[in-house]
């Protein structure tokens, strides 16, 4: 079965740091474009960040640059979204996705192959 599943949110106060992780199984997450993107609640759903692996593409939104950082485990078929320096704009639904291949570019909304159910992260005093 083919499926995505983040885990690793919860509460955590401002300026804090979580790990937020996304596991595959069904397939094997080397081979794919991951994306980690929010939803806050009345917002549209944003991309945070993209990566390829290999030579490939890695970005971050500007809302994220040098505070977040994405890394992978092959071994344990498992992506990571390290979060540092939160603040209660980070408030969201974080949410793993993959497409297949390796993009050089990210993909648009519609391209992602699978998404997981996503994590509820908040950020609050």
């Amino acid at each position: 079965q083919v499926q995505l599943a983040e885990s690793g949110g919860g509460l955590v106060q401002p300026g804090g740091s979580l790990r937020l992780s996304c596991q595959a199984s069904g397939f094997a997450l080397d081979y794919y474009t991951i994306g980690w993107f929010r939803q806050a609640p009345g917002k549209e759903r944003e991309r945070v960040s993209c990566d390829s692996s290999g030579d490939g593409i890695l970005e971050y939104a500007d809302s994220v640059k040098g505070r977040f950082a994405i890394s992978r485990d092959n071994a344990k078929n498992t992506v990571y979204l390290q979060m540092n320096y939160l603040s209660t704009e980070d408030t969201a639904v974080y949410y793993c996705a993959a497409a297949k291949g390796r993009w050089l570019r990210c993909p648009g909304i519609d391209e992602w192959n699978y998404w997981g159910q996503g994590t509820q992260v908040t950020v609050s005093s």
